[in-house]
């Protein structure tokens, strides 16, 4: 996704908690899904920002080019700029852009060995 499109505020912003039940019922669920996709926003943008950082790096910098290389600083100064991780899920939360699914819980099975055995007991009292 380009995190660069998302107009959204860049500074924290009181909101309203009943916004952040609807969908999920429960507010604390939606916390934990609104903070694992703030990680992964995160984490793309900075791995975005690696990669854009790695083009400026050369094998020699002499201590004047550090400080003189333009480019990189106004890099940093765009991202910078941007939303940050967490205000871009709550964006993307409460305008329905982002949905969570939950995989299917499996249901523990007894192990038959245990079963068998009752059954056994059982047999064995009726035949008596």
């Amino acid at each position: 996704m380009d995190y660069k499109k998302i107009r959204t505020s860049t500074e924290a912003v009181t909101r309203n908690l009943n916004d952040f039940d609807k969908e999920t019922g429960n507010i604390y669920e939606s916390l934990v899904i609104l903070s694992k996709r703030a990680n992964q926003v995160s984490l793309e943008l900075k791995e975005e920002l690696l990669s854009k950082i790695e083009e400026f790096q050369t094998p020699s910098d002499s201590l004047e080019e550090i400080f003189e290389n333009r480019e990189q600083i106004e890099l940093a100064k765009f991202y910078e700029q941007l939303p940050k991780p967490t205000l871009i899920a709550i964006y993307e939360f409460l305008n329905e852009k982002l949905s969570a699914y939950y995989p299917e819980e499996e249901v523990p099975i007894a192990p038959l060995t245990s079963v068998d055995e009752e059954n056994k007991e059982v047999k064995e009292k009726t035949e008596e």
